[in-house]
């Protein structure tokens, strides 16, 4: 869904959205293109249609990146341009909320950058970044990677780092994580009373206090 705002970024368990992953050129939306884009639509808590599609970046892929995703020039040589295979995405999103794992700092400014490059808005989905949603799960952990949260739930990794095998991945680890965040393991969530997203501890001047997840939309903090 495009729009004027970016969607919020949400730190929650919910039954019905989109988790999707890209593959790209690289790390920088300064430079970097999109070369694959997936997604899996996921109703009550189960897959019900999936989207997969190679994007042509009219540009070389680097050896470094293909030595990641093991997506080829040649494999991109006649796939459709960005502006395609995003609007068919966008189509199949709706109003999702989309869901991914680091999508607050890397997936989700690069579909933004491209929706504002090809249709002059931006994505208005809300979101949810399970990196984040792990935080809350397993603050102990020192390391939250797509693949640390499958092994330990003992989900197959097979695959990893092609879009779509990522995101089957994903809704897998976000479905524990959600029984998790309901309370179905000893987990305890302590919710913002302004937003309902997950406080966490923070350190300021004063000490530590309890900061909302929800920001900067939400700003709420509370004493320890």
């Amino acid at each position: 869904m495009l729009g004027k705002n970016k969607g919020k970024l949400l730190t929650k368990y919910v039954p019905d959205y989109v988790v999707f992953d890209l593959e790209t050129t690289g790390i920088f939306t300064s430079k970097d293109e999109i070369i694959e884009i997936s997604a899996v639509k996921v109703r009550n808590g189960k897959v019900v249609e999936e989207f997969s599609e190679l994007v042509n970046p009219g540009r070389p892929i680097p050896y470094d990146a293909t030595r990641v995703n093991n997506i080829t020039d040649e494999m991109v040589r006649h796939a459709p341009c960005c502006k395609e295979v995003l609007e068919r995405f966008l189509e199949f999103v709706g109003e999702d909320i989309l869901v991914g794992h680091n999508i607050h700092t890397f997936d989700i400014p690069f579909i933004c950058r491209d929706s504002e490059k090809y249709f002059g808005k931006t994505v208005a989905n809300d979101y949810i970044d399970t990196l984040r949603v792990s935080k809350v799960c397993f603050p102990e952990w020192k390391h939250r990677k797509l693949s640390d949260l499958a092994d330990y739930y003992g989900i197959s990794t097979d695959g990893a780092h092609r879009a779509l095998a990522d995101c089957r991945m994903n809704q897998k680890v976000f479905e524990r994580m959600g029984e998790e965040l309901n309370g179905h393991k000893n987990v305890t969530v302590k919710l913002c009373p302004l937003c309902k997203q997950p406080l966490k501890k923070r350190n300021g001047r004063y000490g530590e206090f309890w900061g909302c997840m929800g920001f900067p939309n939400c700003r709420y903090t509370e004493n320890i």
